[in-house]
């Protein structure tokens, strides 16, 4: 046998090498095998149009803080901060609006009034993300103490906007549009927008310089401060989108509960954590992609869901969520011992 004769059976070894040992392949097994199951036990419910819409819909908003979460946790950092965030953002938004409707009746705004207060939403989630990018970058503190200050932080700030209670309703317009409308009257609009970001951030973290630098910090921050790159101003930059996703996130739930949800988003940073580092994001930085934090944010979304149809007590979707994030970190430590060795 020749070596060309022997090459396609090498590079297909090669392959099936490559993807039985991708933390993504697994990780979609896993969601694969929740879908079967719970389509097994309850077909005419589960296994439905409507209970999928549902699904996608109700994990829009969690999915594009994840997406921001997904930058950070690449770079060996963390944020603590974004459920936090979030609520600040929409609460700012909402009283900018609020502020500039006639009457100060907030249901009546209209697009121009809709437009000023999502720039007011994206410049509320920035500041905390360049917040949390200085003091990381610049001052040398933890990442995990910055933005457990910035959590609490950021969550008192948005009380004292209007002395602890939410702003209600949001306006007509923007639920009836972002919040409950549809395109092609199949897709809901919520969904367009998460799956824009979602693929929009994909292309930048694995085609552009932006996310080469994310990975080469997450990878080795000393060797990329060597190499001549702006390490600083680059971390600076990820915790910075983190917190902008996270704006845009709470502007995307004021529209979809119709108000702000102070006391209704407060661990979603616990959430999205737990998404980003199920899809096969390394808690030790370096390794992750925008597709394994999609499928590992439906996991515990597939989990719940699929529990509530067939009546399991929430407290076992909880113990469920945990067991298979625990198994995920596990098997993160395990290829990384596979790998050095």
């Amino acid at each position: 046998m020749t070596t060309v004769d022997t090459l396609p059976t090498t590079e297909q070894r090669s392959l099936r090498t490559r993807l039985l040992s991708a933390n993504t392949f697994w990780i979609a097994l896993v969601l694969l095998a929740l879908l079967v199951v719970f389509s097994a036990l309850a077909p005419d419910t589960f296994l439905t149009f409507f209970n999928f819409q549902n699904l996608f819909i109700e994990t829009s908003v969690l999915l594009v803080v994840a997406v921001g979460m997904t930058f950070v946790i690449i770079t060996g950092g963390i944020d603590l901060s974004v459920g936090s965030v979030l609520i600040f953002a929409s609460m700012i938004s909402a009283k900018t609006m609020q502020w500039m409707s006639p009457g100060q009746d907030i249901g009546k705004a209209d697009w121009g009034v809709i437009a000023v207060g999502l720039v007011v939403a994206l410049a509320g989630g920035a500041v905390w993300g360049l917040i949390n990018g200085l003091l990381v970058a610049r001052a040398n503190i933890p990442p995990l103490i910055v933005t457990l200050g910035t959590l609490g932080a950021a969550l008192g700030a948005a009380s004292l906007l209007n002395d602890g209670t939410d702003i209600r309703p949001a306006p007509s317009a923007l639920s009836d549009v972002l919040g409950f409308g549809t395109l092609e009257g199949n897709i809901p609009n919520m969904v367009v927008v998460a799956a824009v970001i979602t693929v929009l951030f994909g292309l930048v973290l694995h085609t552009t310089r932006f996310g080469r630098y994310t990975y080469a910090i997450g990878s080795n921050a000393e060797a990329t401060r060597r190499a001549g790159i702006g390490a600083a101003r680059q971390l600076t930059n990820v915790y910075l989108l983190s917190g902008c996703l996270a704006g845009v996130a709470g502007f995307m739930s004021m529209a979809y509960f119709q108000g702000t949800t102070i006391s209704g988003n407060v661990t979603l940073n616990l959430s999205a954590i737990a998404g980003v580092v199920l899809g096969g994001t390394s808690l030790f930085g370096g390794v992750g992609t925008i597709l394994g934090t999609v499928i590992g944010v439906f996991i515990p979304a597939v989990l719940q869901k699929g529990f509530n149809i067939i009546n399991v007590q929430q407290y076992w979707q909880q113990i469920a969520v945990g067991a298979v994030l625990v198994a995920a970190v596990w098997f993160d430590q395990q290829r990384r011992r596979r790998s050095k060795n």
